[in-house]
């Protein structure tokens, strides 16, 4: 299979920023609560395309479409199950309209989240009938223009694979992340270490893996650090800090600042796609994208560095028996 336009721009970078919280920006805009956002692609597409274009104005290399739950299964609460295609499609033609506007490279990445089901023998979905979901999303994806998929959040081995299988039937590149959020773990219980050792297992391998989501900093930079391998890229793209309610809303406490000095603990600990996830605004990413274009000296991350930077851990391990400092000291040429 030859390169596509991120495997390019990863051998020409050292790190390429990706785009922040497409959900809790869409909150801004006016999506509610139990909303589709998905519906937003033929409802709001000028939203959608405000959406897209405030990151790419602030230096996003990388930005994710709004497709995140247009499966067939999630779909399905919204009466729209029959539309996953052409809901995924309008998502990724939206963003290619954005992105031939700018004058640089620009990677457009299909966003594919769970099905919201569970799996046999846990659940009533079959293996298959999980494929052809994520087949049915990724096709659209994939004529709408997307250059590579965007397997994410995931949280259960099999969904993923399945996932993973769909972009394989359709000679697809992908990239994919689970959320760590419970104790170092998936909502499954996957540890780092069972996720890493799956991916280097794949006989179908993506351009690179990582974490998203998750509850905070501390935790997403711990599991990134178990990642470290020489053959796959690695994808870091945390929260904007931990969810707290005030007034009544959910608001994340990352500073723009904060997520600056992020976005350098993840490139050190050897990530090569650095973003953010839910809370993480065009004004996160531009503190991020500064803060990595000016600080170029790569330092070595120990456990005790991140707990003192961004706070103590949600677990005392994620069972990955990462050791306390790192050995990561790859050489790399100015970004």
């Amino acid at each position: 299979m030859s390169d596509n336009l991120l495997s390019k721009m990863l051998k020409e970078n050292d790190w390429i920023l990706a785009d922040g919280g497409t959900g809790t920006e869409l909150f801004k805009m006016g999506l509610t609560s139990g909303d589709a956002p998905e519906l937003w692609n033929l409802e709001y597409p000028d939203k959608v395309k405000q959406l897209y274009k405030s990151f790419l104005d602030e230096g996003s290399d990388l930005i994710l479409t709004n497709s995140f739950g247009s499966n067939s299964a999630r779909l399905k609460l919204h009466g729209q199950e029959k539309n996953s295609y052409m809901l995924s499609k309008k998502s990724a033609e939206i963003g290619k309209e954005i992105i031939g506007n700018y004058n640089r490279s620009i990677v457009l990445a299909g966003s594919i989240g769970p099905t919201g089901e569970m799996i046999e023998p846990l659940g009533s979905m079959t293996y298959n009938e999980a494929t052809n979901i994520f087949k049915e999303q990724s096709r659209g994806l994939r004529d709408g223009g997307v250059d590579v998929l965007w397997i994410e959040t995931m949280s259960h081995i099999d969904e993923f694979k399945a996932a993973v299988a769909a972009a394989k039937s359709l000679n697809m590149q992908w990239c994919g992340t689970m959320s760590f959020d419970t104790s170092g773990r998936t909502m499954m219980g996957i540890t780092p270490l069972e996720f890493k050792n799956l991916i280097l297992k794949l006989d179908h391998k993506p351009i690179a893996f990582g974490a998203n989501c998750g509850v905070g900093s501390s935790d997403l930079l711990r599991t990134i650090k178990s990642f470290i391998n020489k053959d796959i890229k690695i994808i870091a793209k945390g929260n904007a800090g931990i969810p707290k309610f005030k007034g009544g809303k959910i608001v994340y406490d990352g500073t723009p600042e904060i997520m600056a000095k992020y976005a350098c603990y993840a490139r050190d600990l050897g990530a090569s796609i650095i973003g953010g996830c839910c809370g993480t605004t065009p004004l996160h990413i531009r503190e991020m994208k500064k803060s990595l274009s000016e600080n170029l000296t790569l330092r070595e991350i120990s456990l005790d560095m991140i707990e003192d930077c961004f706070g103590k851990f949600s677990s005392k391990s994620d069972s990955s028996r990462v050791k306390d400092t790192s050995k990561n000291k790859r050489r790399r040429r100015v970004h």
